[in-house]
C-alpha cells in the first residue's frame, strides 16, 4: 500500500499570509494558465500541498460533490455562493469561478459579480444559455439570443469593483445549437461587449480549437473536460494553438471517485482497507494540511486554563 505526502511540510498559516496571484498579470505576460478542477475542500487542500496558481470553481463538479444531483441548473445562486467562499478561503490558489448564466436576468448577473468577487474569485465565468442550463458536454442545451449575452457581459464587467484585477469570461454554448461560424461569431460579439477572456465551449476537434482561437482576438481558454467531447490536450499544445488558459473541470472528481471506487471494492471483497491495491493519502500527513497543528498548539497554550 502507497502513502502519499510531502517531502517538506510548510506550516498552514504561513502559506495563507500568501498574496494570491493575479490572473490579468499572467495573461498579460503571455503565461500559460493551467487551472484544475476543485470539486471539494479535500482537493483544495491537496492542491495547495501540490501548488497551483490558480484552479477552478466548477458548477458540475461542486454540485455532484456536495448535493449528488447533475449539473442542469437546479443548484441556487445562494448554494453555489455559499462553496465558492469556503474554496476561495481555504485554497492558496486564485479561484476562476464558475457563474452558470448569472442566475437569471441582468439584476441577477449584477448582484451574482458582485457576491462573486467579494467571496474571492479572479474571474467569473457566465455562458450564454437559456435557464435553466445544462452541462456543456450534455444535449438539450439552449442559447438566448446573442445581444441578450452582451447586454449581461457589460453588466457583469460594470458591476466589478476591482475593474484592474477581476475577469470576466464569457462562455458560448452555440456551437452545439447553431453550428461553429455562429459560435465564433457570438465569441467575437462578447469580446466586443468587454469579456475579458472567450470560451467557446464543446468544441469537438481540433482543427475547431485552433481555428477559433485563429478567428477570435482575444484570451483564449480551452476546456479540457475528461470525458467530454473535446479533445484532452497537453499544455503546451493548446498554448500553441493560441489558448491563454485551459480548465480541466474534472480531473479531481473523476480521479477520486476512481480511487474511492477501487478502496470499496477491496474493502468489501477482503475485509480490510490494507491492500497493496489499495493507495492512501497518508493521514498524519493530512491532519497538517488540513490544519490540526493550530488545534493542538491551542490546546497546548488554553488547556486547563
Amino acid at each position: 500500500m502507497r502513502r502519499f505526502g510531502p517531502q517538506k511540510r510548510q506550516h498552514q498559516t504561513e502559506r495563507k499570509a500568501m498574496a494570491k496571484p493575479s490572473l490579468r498579470a499572467a495573461l498579460s505576460a503571455g503565461d500559460f494558465v493551467c487551472a484544475p478542477g476543485i470539486h471539494d475542500m479535500i482537493t483544495a487542500v491537496i492542491a495547495n500541498h501540490v501548488g497551483f496558481d490558480f484552479v477552478y470553481s466548477s458548477g458540475f463538479w461542486g454540485t455532484a460533490s456536495v448535493q449528488g444531483i447533475p449539473d442542469a441548473g437546479i443548484t441556487t445562486y445562494s448554494e453555489m455562493l455559499s462553496r465558492l467562499q469556503t474554496l476561495c478561503r481555504t485554497s492558496n490558489a486564485a479561484v476562476i469561478a464558475d457563474a452558470d448564466t448569472g442566475f437569471g436576468g441582468l439584476l441577477n448577473v449584477h448582484h451574482t459579480v458582485k457576491g462573486y468577487e467579494e467571496a474571492g474569485a479572479t474571474a467569473i465565468q457566465i455562458e450564454d444559455q437559456e435557464f435553466p442550463k445544462k452541462c456543456g458536454h450534455t444535449p438539450y442545451k439552449r442559447v438566448i439570443p446573442a445581444h441578450e449575452m452582451a447586454d449581461k457581459i457589460r453588466v457583469a464587467c460594470a458591476a466589478r469593483e476591482n475593474q484592474a484585477e477581476t475577469l470576466i469570461i464569457a462562455r458560448t454554448d452555440a456551437l452545439a445549437v447553431e453550428g461553429f461560424d455562429k459560435a465564433v461569431e457570438r465569441g467575437l460579439i462578447y469580446r466586443d461587449a468587454g469579456a475579458d477572456v472567450i470560451f467557446l465551449e464543446a468544441l469537438t476537434t481540433e482543427d475547431e480549437m485552433r481555428t477559433a482561437c485563429e478567428r477570435i482576438d482575444a484570451p483564449m481558454m480551452a476546456n479540457m473536460a475528461d470525458g467530454g467531447i473535446t479533445p484532452i490536450l497537453p499544455a503546451a499544445t493548446l498554448k500553441d494553438f493560441g489558448y491563454a488558459m485551459a480548465i480541466f473541470p474534472a480531473i479531481s472528481g473523476l480521479a477520486a471517485a476512481a480511487g474511492v471506487e477501487q478502496a470499496l471494492r477491496v474493502l468489501k471483497t477482503t475485509g480490510t482497507s490494507q491492500s497493496p491495491d489499495v493507495d492512501l493519502f497518508d493521514f498524519g500527513t493530512f491532519n497538517e494540511l488540513i490544519g490540526f497543528p493550530e488545534v493542538w498548539e491551542f490546546e497546548r497554550k488554553w488547556a486547563g486554563k
